[in-house]
C-alpha cells in the first residue's frame, strides 16, 4: 500500500482530495497546520469508508517542525505520493499591500512547498517511483486584481513544478500542476458574487472540491506514469 501526504487536508478541497485518495488502496496522511480537529474528522471518516489514514500537524512554514515531523513520518515509510495542497491568500492591491501580507503568503505558498518536498525527495527517489501533485490556480496563470502576492505565488509553483519534473523524470516520478478556477469552498464563498462567476467563468457555475480531487487522483495513479511537467487546469474554460 503506497502511502500520501496531503497538505491542508483538513479543509474543503484537501478532505476531499484525502477521501478520494483513500479510495485507491492508498494511506492517507491528512495534514493540518494547527486544527487537529478537523483533520482527525477526515481520517474518521476515511476509515469508516473502509481506508487507511492518520492525522499530522505542523506548520509548514517552520522548517524545524517541519521536518521533525516528517523524520516520524518517514520512520513508518517512504512517501511516494505527496499532494503540496496547503496554501492562503491575503489580498490587497499591491500600492497598498503591506510587506507582511507578502511574506505571509510567500512563506506558505512557496516555502512550505520547498520545506516539504525537498525533505521527502531522496527517501521518494530511492524508491524510483513517486507522484508529486502541486496545487496551483487560474490566478497564477492569468493572474487576479487585489492578488499580486498570491498569483506570484502560484506562478512559482509553476515553475517549480516544471523544473522538478525534469529532474525526476529518470527516477520514475512524475511531478505536475494542477490549476483550479473557482472552487467552491469556505475559502472562497465571500470572494465571489454569482454575478461575478457568470460573468468570468463561460462554464457559469463554480466548481466543487470533489472535480479537483478526481484530477489528483488520476495524476496519482499508475496510468499517469507518462504524465510529467505539466499544468491542468480546472476551471470551467477560463483559460
Amino acid at each position: 500500500m503506497k502511502r500520501a501526504l496531503v497538505t491542508g487536508g483538513s479543509g474543503d478541497l484537501g478532505a476531499a482530495i484525502c477521501l478520494d485518495l483513500s479510495k485507491n488502496n492508498i494511506e492517507v496522511l491528512v495534514h493540518s497546520n494547527s486544527n487537529k480537529a478537523k483533520a482527525d474528522k477526515v481520517v474518521q471518516t476515511i476509515i469508516a469508508n473502509g481506508g487507511k489514514a492518520s492525522s499530522v500537524c505542523f506548520d509548514i512554514t517552520n522548517i524545524k517542525s517541519t521536518h521533525e515531523a516528517l523524520d516520524k513520518i518517514l520512520s513508518k515509510g517512504v512517501i511516494q505520493i505527496l499532494v503540496n495542497n496547503a496554501g492562503i491568500h491575503d489580498d490587497g492591491i499591491f500600492a497598498g499591500m503591506h510587506q507582511d501580507q507578502w511574506q505571509k503568503v510567500m512563506n506558505v505558498n512557496l516555502n512550505g512547498f520547498f520545506n516539504v518536498t525537498q525533505k521527502l525527495m531522496l527517501p521518494m527517489m530511492s524508491t524510483r517511483w513517486g507522484r508529486i501533485i502541486n496545487l496551483s490556480s487560474v490566478a497564477g496563470i492569468m493572474g487576479n486584481r487585489g492578488q499580486v502576492n498570491y498569483s506570484a505565488t502560484k506562478a512559482g509553483i509553476i515553475g517549480a513544478t516544471k523544473s522538478l519534473a525534469i529532474e525526476m523524470s529518470s527516477r520514475g516520478i512524475t511531478v505536475n500542476a494542477v490549476a483550479p478556477g473557482i472552487i467552491k469552498s469556505s475559502m472562497t464563498k465571500d470572494s465571489f458574487s454569482q454575478q461575478h462567476i457568470k460573468a468570468v467563468v463561460p462554464a457559469g457555475r463554480e466548481g466543487s472540491p470533489d472535480e479537483v480531487a478526481a484530477l489528483v487522483s488520476f495524476l496519482a495513479g499508475e496510468s499517469a506514469g507518462y504524465i510529467s511537467g505539466q499544468v491542468i487546469g480546472v476551471n470551467g474554460a477560463m483559460a
